[in-house]
């Protein structure tokens, strides 16, 4: 497969040259507005970014999640994984994973004992909408004199320590063993790393497990349920959630978006890997009412190109449809370990901007 056609590049201008942002790139969506959001997989956090003209973004404005819904934890990390844009909201998700501790390379024995630990961070298991008018994050807004047309805030209802979509997949055939055991996501455990929306109806691609080379997509449909609170929506066979098996030439979801009926997937490693990154579309995902397996050769998933591979760095983790020279909707990809190349300043960095085929 041929590598990917690069239209352009975007700069990216924030406030702050902290790593832990500009380092940490984790999911990206493009509001009709023009603006540009983006998270990072260390912050409680979401950034807007303006157009500037001439290929630059700037006017960095930080959003605290905390001020719109009720976090579990003030302090821990969010991980933010995924963003979209659908109907006049923000989505955003965290990873729903659980963590493994990291050596630090200087006590052999402390290291040992590191690798033992498994921590959970409530915050991680965030599914939310947020309305978005006039390029910010608002609590509540009404939309038209319908009183039945206001947009509000609104989470996934957490249950002891996760939400109801880890509740639920506990007892599913394919799923439920992972999360029984605690696997953290850096051992092939569950790892949620991407996210696309439409209305309500919506799609959480799968860093891992990645089950003997098939990635797993979640489909799942939401509703209302109390004030701030979303829950699972019955689907019409009375399961709460859909699962799509896809043949990612064994690597797994590291963001997704919708572009028409179909699904751009953007896959890659699973586990703590360096190795390809590679873009697909799965066709006609909206028309789909039961569990599917879909391999390349059947029609419906093609692999559209390859990215770029650089050891090390260049990690690609966001998605979103962008306008670029003339083609409507061309593709955005952000990149966690951004090789040092792509931050020509101290508090910008390049994103990547290519063709649909």
């Amino acid at each position: 497969m041929a590598a990917g056609y690069l239209l352009s590049r975007v700069l990216l201008q924030f406030q702050s040259s902290s790593d832990d942002l500009l380092e940490e790139l984790s999911a990206i969506a493009r509001t009709p507005d023009g603006h540009l959001w983006v998270g990072s997989d260390e912050y409680l956090t979401l950034e807007r970014l303006t157009p500037m003209g001439n290929g630059t973004y700037g006017g960095h404005k930080t959003f605290h999640l905390k001020d719109f819904i009720d976090l579990p934890e003030t302090d821990s990390e969010i991980d933010i994984e995924g963003l979209d844009y659908a109907d006049g909201y923000l989505w955003v998700v965290g990873s729903h994973s659980l963590k493994r501790n990291k050596t630090k390379g200087k006590k052999p024995q402390k290291d040992i004992r590191r690798l033992s630990e498994i921590e959970r961070d409530r915050n991680r298991y965030l599914l939310a909408r947020l309305p978005v008018l006039n390029g910010d994050i608002v609590p509540t807004y009404a939309r038209s004199d319908d009183a039945t047309d206001t947009l509000t805030a609104a989470m996934l209802e957490q249950i002891d320590n996760h939400n109801l979509l880890i509740e639920a997949l506990l007892e599913d055939e394919h799923l439920g063993p992972f999360l029984k055991i605690n696997l953290p996501s850096k051992d092939n455990g569950f790892d949620v790393e991407g996210l696309a929306v439409d209305g309500h109806h919506v799609f959480l691609g799968l860093r891992g497990p990645v089950l003997r080379g098939w990635a797993i997509i979640i489909d799942i449909e939401l509703e209302n349920h109390e004030p701030g609170r979303l829950r699972l929506k019955p689907l019409d066979d009375g399961s709460c959630y859909r699962k799509h098996f896809v043949d990612l030439n064994g690597l797994g979801v590291r963001e997704v978006c919708l572009h028409g009926d179909d699904l751009i997937i953007l896959a890659g490693p699973t586990m703590e890997l360096e190795g390809a990154m590679q873009v697909f579309r799965l066709k006609d995902v909206l028309d789909h009412d039961k569990d599917m397996i879909w391999d390349q050769e059947s029609g419906a998933l093609e692999l559209l190109f390859d990215l770029p591979f650089t050891i090390g760095s260049d990690h690609a983790e966001g998605l979103t449809l962008f306008p670029c020279l003339g083609y409507d909707e061309a593709l955005m990809i952000v990149y966690d370990s951004p090789d040092e190349r792509r931050r020509p300043e101290e508090n910008a960095i390049l994103a990547d901007i290519f063709r649909i085929p």
